[in-house]
């Protein structure tokens, strides 16, 4: 039996591709979800009710969804009408985000994240779950004799991005799943081996992935890409990348990132760091490095499409579809 995938639309996707490409999902049985990621491109919600509309089976996840820009309520709000339109199909991802995004984009303090996560995860539960007026007094979230009109599923799934330790033991306690994002293949294998009751807790991780049957030259070229972008804008996965085997890889991409420009950084990015954190190259071999991570114990690979452009200048995504 061929393993359950998901797929990231990624930030490069423009609106009319997304549509396209979700219209083609329900096509293939071992695809899983689909995951709408929110930072500075599209907004989650809406692009999720537009693929609700023209998807029957698959789930529908954000991957991620900020904790600081939006109240629990409306996150709640939110995630009760992609359910209904879907037909019990959501998956609520949140995540911390980072300092850069909550603090340069929304203007809010990014502070407390850990006491902001419980208290999030707790009070969604709440205004879902309850058919009366809910009331919950945190540290940081009040809510006081509220009730969500609208209705659907009194569960709806949250999982959580985790980076550090804490979060992920927050998420095992309070969260339905975690999901992962730039993580090399051994390290991996460590987080997951201390999660006890894996049957009852869903694990999944985000592979920056770019596949090309005529040209995987290309498609190793755009994941090298995106990898060293994460690395040199992301401060959470890079505190975190410098306590890997990868420290001295990471301290470089990043320097010359910030010193030079993209190009410079990509260079530093071998063949190793690209087999142990993401999928890339023809049908097979992405097939073959897939297989990789599932073996190592993660429930879902989640692919970020990072798409080539085709010798019209189109972004070419159609091969993702025969994974």
């Amino acid at each position: 039996m061929k393993y359950k995938i998901g797929f990231s639309i990624g930030s490069l996707l423009k609106t009319k591709n997304v549509i396209d490409f979700s219209s083609n999902i329900d096509k293939n049985e071992n695809i899983d979800s689909l995951w709408v990621p929110e930072s500075w491109g599209k907004e989650a919600f809406s692009t999720l009710g537009a693929i609700s509309q023209v998807t029957t089976k698959v789930k529908l996840g954000t991957s991620i969804i900020n904790i600081y820009s939006r109240t629990p309520a409306t996150i709640a709000m939110g995630a009760i009408s992609i359910d209904n339109l879907s037909n019990n199909r959501m998956i609520i991802g949140l995540g911390a985000s980072t300092s850069t995004i909550v603090e340069n984009l929304h203007g809010i303090e990014y502070k407390n994240p850990l006491i902001r996560m419980k208290e999030y995860i707790q009070s969604l539960r709440l205004l879902i779950k309850s058919q009366n007026k809910t009331n919950y007094d945190g540290k940081i979230v009040k809510i006081k004799d509220f009730k969500i009109l609208e209705k659907s599923r009194t569960e709806i799934p949250i999982h959580i991005a985790a980076v550090n330790k804490k979060m992920i033991e927050l998420g095992l306690k309070y969260a339905d799943g975690l999901l992962f994002y730039l993580r090399p293949l051994n390290e991996l294998g460590n987080v997951l081996s201390a999660i006890k009751d894996k049957s009852k807790f869903n694990t999944s991780l985000v592979l920056i992935t770019s596949v090309s049957n005529n040209e995987p030259q290309k498609a190793k070229e755009r994941v090298a890409k995106t990898l060293a972008f994460y690395i040199s804008v992301g401060k959470v996965y890079l505190d975190f990348l410098l306590k890997t085997d990868y420290k001295i890889e990471v301290e470089k991409i990043y320097r010359d990132y910030h010193n030079h420009g993209l190009e410079r950084a990509t260079e530093n990015i071998s063949i190793k760091m690209l087999d142990d954190f993401v999928v890339y190259g023809t049908i097979n071999d992405c097939n073959n490095q897939i297989k990789r991570f599932i073996d190592m114990g993660i429930d879902l690979p989640i692919l970020q499409l990072n798409p080539i452009n085709d010798k019209n200048g189109e972004l070419n995504y159609k091969d993702f579809l025969k994974l």
